[in-house]
């Protein structure tokens, strides 16, 4: 599977105009397994109360039957149990806890997304990007104050920046480079 998504990568990279037609076929049993080994099991539990252990008793029959509902697109993820936790300033947020299966599946939408988007992106680009984080872009920050002629440095917190999100416009970046079951799926959603 890995190998599958380092390809769409490399094809991503190489072809920034490509539009890939046929990726559905990539959430099947190998990669939901793997997404179900990969899983921390000390997360908290959606409204079902299924733990990972619980579903990996029946993992094959588990997945079997997620796969049939994908495929015959019958497959609707559960409400989300909405709690929410406190933040430093002394305000809350909220914090969407997912049931097991549909972690499962945001997992799997995550990889494939990953090796469509992932090469587009400037190394700079540091927000929610596999292997970065503030640490590493603190040091880049700190290489280019110290290397480069630097006037002034910006510090921009944008205010519910997720929350105003406009759902329609992100469906459409998506379809730009992906024309398949994974964003008509997402359209369902929105």
């Amino acid at each position: 599977m890995e190998t599958k998504l380092a390809r769409i990568s490399q094809l991503s990279k190489e072809n920034p105009d490509m539009v890939f037609t046929s990726l559905g076929h990539l959430i099947n049993k190998e990669m939901l397994e793997n997404c179900h080994v990969q899983m921390d099991g000390t997360k908290a539990v959606g409204i079902d109360g299924v733990t990972k252990e619980e579903y990996g008793r029946n993992l094959e029959e588990n997945l079997e039957a997620l796969i049939e509902s994908l495929k015959k697109k019958s497959y609707k993820p559960k409400p989300a149990r909405l709690v929410e936790i406190p933040k430093d300033n002394g305000k809350m947020r909220p914090l969407s806890i997912y049931c097991y299966e549909d972690k499962l599946v945001q997992e799997a939408l995550r990889r494939i997304l990953e090796a469509v988007f992932e090469p587009m992106f400037y190394d700079e680009m540091m927000g929610f990007r596999p292997n970065r984080g503030c640490h590493k872009a603190i040091r880049k920050l700190n290489i280019m104050l110290e290397r480069k002629p630097t006037n002034y440095v910006l510090d921009a917190d944008i205010k519910g920046f997720f929350q105003h999100l406009d759902h329609e416009w992100i469906v459409r970046f998506i379809e730009s480079r992906i024309k398949t079951r994974i964003s008509s799926a997402l359209s369902d959603e929105c």
